[in-house]
């Protein structure tokens, strides 16, 4: 599909999908008008998860609505065939409304999606799209095409969610820079009765150049929020990790946050930021990242003919952050479970770690009722750290 796209501005002080540039005028981006590889890596990532995500609440016999954010949703379809978030979001609910929903209507929330882009045309380019593909049907639930501009949306939306009761949202945030975006957002966002979880996508390459020289004010401000020193930072990298620390200490310890990396080529680097405060939504992130990358569960990378896994990451540092904490003090099932996701692994990580351990006698392990600790039995699972929590103790000898 021919589109006729503005021109966006390339400078750091202009850097956002809003505005068009005024200092130097510069040719569509391949970005906006196809699907390249990394953003379809990316979209990947979120459809995965976004149909986990659908499983698991539309099965949970509590809520009654769904509601999916797109804040940045773009046309959905591109020049070269590929499809956006939006496209993507819709096919899953379709697939999901099939699967589960229509077999009991009555007990099944109804999934609400609102799109979003500030570009008009781009919004009139997927409403097509979407009634030719017959992508969405009333019966699903209601769907919102808008192109209102990010930071009022963004404001309204914490008020809209604290009023939920029976409902739940995900916030999807794929800005084409990162001009607008601010870490009050996400916590605002999430500060709504635990009833949100937040995607965020950054272009980390961009960010951590204008960090290093001539830093605009809006990026300035953004590293103080999260009280990034540039001047420490050695490379992309060393960026996603201080944002990602930066992000816990400013929304608290009562969420989580995780990041997933994106290389298209070297210095190239994307990154996506997940953020939930249910621990089982972050749980099933987690899954969907180590599904695409099975070694590391860190990234994706792209050679130039295909995709591959990152093989210049840091080593597996689980096993050495486990004996670190359980030299301490003894830890309940409970507390390394959560401790094994917020470090980015799965609970089945760990249980092969604590296997080595137990095999080599290292580990002293009781149960709150005393009975006998079966081998290989360490109680790492969600239904575990909900409802037994301090099933199992375990410590280094």
């Amino acid at each position: 599909m021919q589109t006729e796209t503005k021109s966006f501005l390339a400078c750091a002080t202009c850097h956002s999908r809003n505005v068009t540039c005024k200092l130097k005028p510069m040719s569509t981006k391949k970005s906006q008008i196809n699907l390249l590889n990394h953003s379809e890596a990316k979209v990947k990532l979120f459809g995965d998860y976004i149909q986990k995500y659908l499983n698991i609440i539309c099965n949970d016999k509590y809520t009654k609505s769904i509601h999916i954010f797109d804040l940045f949703c773009g046309p959905g379809i591109y020049e070269n065939k590929g499809e956006g978030s939006p496209v993507i979001a819709l096919r899953k609910i379709k697939k999901t409304f099939y699967h589960f929903i229509d077999k009991r209507p009555i007990k099944s929330p109804k999934i609400h999606c609102h799109f979003n882009d500030i570009d008009q045309e781009k919004i009139e380019i997927l409403d097509n799209h979407i009634k030719n593909k017959k992508l969405h049907y009333n019966n699903f639930g209601n769907l919102n095409l808008t192109n209102r501009d990010y930071i009022e949306l963004v404001n309204e939306l914490p008020t809209k969610f604290k009023a939920f009761k029976d409902e739940k949202a995900f916030v999807f945030i794929d800005p084409f820079g990162y001009k607008e975006i601010k870490a009050e957002h996400i916590l605002n966002l999430l500060n709504c009765n635990n009833k949100s979880e937040v995607l965020l996508w950054l272009p980390i390459q961009f960010m951590y150049r204008f960090s290093k020289a001539g830093t605009p004010d809006v990026l300035k401000s953004f590293n103080s929020q999260l009280n990034i020193n540039n001047d420490e930072l050695k490379n992309e990298w060393e960026y996603i990790s201080a944002l990602k620390e930066g992000f816990e200490n400013f929304i608290g310890e009562n969420y989580l946050v995780d990041s997933f990396t994106l290389e298209k080529e070297e210095n190239t680097i994307f990154c996506l930021f997940f953020f939930s405060s249910h621990i089982r939504g972050y749980e099933k992130m987690l899954e969907t990242k180590w599904n695409i990358d099975t070694e590391q569960g860190r990234g994706w990378k792209y050679d130039g003919n295909q995709a591959t896994l990152f093989s210049s990451l840091e080593t597996n540092k689980l096993e050495e952050f486990l004996i670190q904490i359980l030299k301490k003090n003894q830890k309940t099932n409970e507390e390394i479970f959560e401790y094994t996701l917020r470090k980015g692994f799965l609970p089945k990580h760990t249980t092969q770690i604590l296997k080595k351990l137990q095999t080599e006698n290292r580990l002293i392990l009781r149960k709150k009722d005393n009975t006998k600790v079966r081998k290989g039995a360490f109680y790492l699972n969600y239904k575990d750290y909900k409802d037994s929590f301090d099933k199992l103790t375990i410590k280094l000898k």
